[in-house]
C-alpha cells in the first residue's frame, strides 16, 4: 500500500540524513588532521517496480560512502627537517612494525604495508622516522657500492628509514691548494705565509703553514712547510742519489687504483704503512723546503719545481702544477700507518687560476683541502627527490635513504584504517612506487605539511541543509501517519 510505502521512503531518508550527518561530524572533528581527506555522502535513488504503470511503488533513497582521497589539501611550513607533503598524486610508504636485519643492520618490514600522505616525520628512540600516528617511514636503502639506492616495486622489499648510528668517518689530507697573490714588487727574502688545517688518517688535526721567500732570481720564490702540533715531514731520498723511491698509498704493489707518490722503481716500492728500516726514507723534521716555483711575465704560474736532488734533505716531488710530499703525523718511523701523502695543488699552469704575482698586496683568493675530521651526526633532511641525507658536525654530509612516492589507478578506492593511513583494495589496483615527480607521481615538499582538506565553511552549511532535509523526512512519516489514523477512524 502507497502509504506504508511513504513510511518506508521516510525511515529511509533518516537513515541516508543521519549517515550524512555522521561524515559531516567525522569531517569537522578531523579539520586539524595533518593530510586528512573529506568524506562524503553520494545518494541514489532506491527504486522498487509496481507491476503496473498506473500505480507508483515507492522505495526511498539509499546512500554509499565517497571518499575524495586524491584531492590535494593545502600546504604548511614545518620547523621540522625530517617533515614532508606530497604535491600531487602518491603516497607514503609505511609500516606498524620493523625488526632489524642482523646481517644488513637495515629496518626490515615485519608488519602490515600501509600507504599515507602524513607525513609529520620524527627520530624515534630506535632512529627510525615515525609520524605522529605511529607508522614508520619506509624507502629504498643505500646500496653497499654507495652509488645508488636499491631501487624496487615490491613494498614489502623496502626498508624502514632510520638515522641513527650514522657517523661520518675521519678523512686525511691528501690535497691542499692554494689560491693567492704574491706581490710582485716584494723584496728579495721577504715572505707570505698561509696556515691550513690538515687531517691525519685519524681525523687529528695539524696547522701546516706554507712559506713564500721572494728569491734573488727574477720571478722566482721558493717553497717551504712547517708543521705544528706534531708529526714530521719524511725525506723520500735518503740515500741522497737524487731519485726518489716509489711510495704507495694503496696495497704496497704497484697496481691500477693505488696512488702513487714517487717516480716507477717496482724493486724500491715502499708501502706508507711501513718504511721503517729502509735506507731509502727518514724523517725530515717539522720545516723543509718543498722547492721553488716561477712565474710568467703576464703575472701566471710558470713552473713548479721540487727540491729533488743529490744530496741534502728532499722531501718532495714536482706533478706538473703540484709538490708532493709524504708526512709522518705520529713521528715514530714505524709501522703506524700514520704516513699520509699530499699534494700541494698551486693551480694551472700558465694560467691565473692559483698561484699568481701581481703588483699589489699580497692576499689569499681561495684555501682548499680534503681532509675531514670524525663527523657525528647534527641533522637529518629530506629532499624534494625524496633523499634522506644525513648532515654532520665536520661539513660532511650522506646520502643515506630514497623515499618513494607510490601512487594507485584508483587511490580513492584505498580502504581507510585508523591513523590516517589507507590499504590496499582489488579495486584500488596495485601500489606503484617511482622517484618523486616522475611517472606522474607527485613531488615531495621538504619541511611542510599537507593540511586537512575539510572546509569549515562547506560542512557547516551541509549540516544545516541536512538537518533540514531530516525534520522533512520525519514530517512525512508524521503525516502518512496521520492519514493511516485517518483511515482507521473511518471503520468505526
Amino acid at each position: 500500500m502507497s502509504l506504508f510505502g511513504s513510511l518506508r521512503a521516510g525511515v529511509s531518508g533518516l537513515f541516508t540524513q543521519s549517515q550524512n550527518m555522521a561524515t559531516i561530524s567525522d569531517n569537522i572533528a578531523n579539520v586539524n588532521t595533518i593530510g586528512y581527506k573529506v568524506n562524503r555522502i553520494q545518494f541514489s535513488t532506491l527504486v522498487t517496480n509496481s507491476g503496473s504503470e498506473t500505480l507508483f511503488s515507492s522505495g526511498g533513497v539509499q546512500s554509499r560512502v565517497a571518499r575524495d582521497i586524491d584531492q590535494q589539501g593545502l600546504l604548511a611550513a614545518s620547523a621540522s627537517s625530517t617533515s614532508a607533503a606530497i604535491v600531487g598524486q602518491g603516497f607514503f610508504t609505511v609500516t606498524d612494525a620493523l625488526t632489524e636485519n642482523s646481517t644488513t643492520g637495515l629496518q626490515d618490514i615485519t608488519g602490515d604495508i600501509l600507504f599515507t600522505r602524513a607525513g609529520e616525520f620524527r627520530a624515534d628512540q630506535n632512529g627510525n622516522l615515525v609520524n605522529a600516528q605511529g607508522f614508520f617511514l619506509t624507502g629504498w636503502a643505500r646500496n653497499t657500492a654507495d652509488t645508488g639506492f636499491n631501487v624496487t616495486n615490491v613494498p614489502g622489499s623496502f626498508n624502514g628509514v632510520n638515522v641513527s648510528s650514522q657517523s661520518a668517518a675521519a678523512t686525511p689530507t691528501s690535497v691542499l691548494s692554494i689560491g693567492a697573490n704574491l706581490q710582485a714588487s716584494k723584496a728579495v727574502g721577504e715572505t707570505f705565509d698561509v696556515s691550513l688545517q690538515v687531517f691525519n688518517r685519524q681525523g687529528g688535526e695539524r696547522t701546516m703553514t706554507i712559506q713564500f721567500t721572494k728569491n734573488a732570481t727574477t720571478n722566482e720564490w721558493n717553497v717551504a712547510a712547517t708543521l705544528a702540533g706534531g708529526g714530521q715531514f719524511v725525506d723520500i731520498d735518503a740515500a741522497d742519489d737524487g731519485v726518489a723511491d716509489e711510495i704507495d698509498v694503496g696495497t704496497g704493489t704497484d697496481t691500477a687504483g693505488d696512488r702513487i707518490l714517487g717516480e716507477d722503481e717496482a724493486a724500491n716500492i715502499v708501502n706508507l704503512g711501513d718504511f721503517s728500516g729502509n735506507a731509502d726514507f727518514a724523517l725530515a723534521g717539522t720545516s723543509v723546503n718543498l722547492g721553488t716555483i716561477t712565474f710568467n711575465a703576464d703575472g701566471s704560474l710558470g713552473t713548479v719545481n721540487s727540491n729533488l736532488d743529490a744530496g741534502g734533505t728532499d722531501v718532495a716531488l714536482d706533478g706538473g702544477n703540484t709538490l708532493q710530499f709524504v708526512v709522518d703525523f705520529d713521528a715514530d718511523n714505524t709501522t703506524s700507518g700514520d704516513l699520509v701523502a699530499i699534494d700541494l695543488n698551486l693551480g694551472t699552469i700558465n694560467a691565473t687560476d692559483g698561484l699568481t704575482q701581481f703588483e699589489g698586496a699580497d692576499v689569499i683568493n681561495n684555501l682548499d683541502q680534503n681532509g675531514r675530521q670524525f663527523g657525528s651526526l647534527t641533522g637529518v633532511s629530506i629532499s624534494e627527490e625524496g633523499i634522506v641525507t644525513a648532515l654532520f658536525d665536520n661539513g660532511v654530509t650522506r646520502e643515506i635513504f630514497q623515499v618513494p612516492v607510490t601512487s594507485f589507478n584508483n587511490p580513492n578506492a584505498l580502504d581507510p584504517r585508523t591513523g590516517n593511513v589507507f590499504a590496499q583494495t582489488d579495486s584500488s589496483g596495485q601500489p606503484v612506487a617511482r622517484v618523486a615527480g616522475t611517472g606522474g607521481s607527485g613531488v615531495i615538499a621538504p619541511s611542510a605539511l599537507e593540511q586537512s582538506t575539510v572546509d569549515i565553511a562547506d560542512e557547516f552549511t551541509k549540516m544545516i541543509v541536512t538537518q533540514r532535509a531530516f525534520s522533512a523526512n520525519t514530517r512525512t512519516i508524521t503525516t502518512a501517519d496521520e492519514m493511516l489514523d485517518e483511515l482507521i477512524r473511518s471503520i468505526r
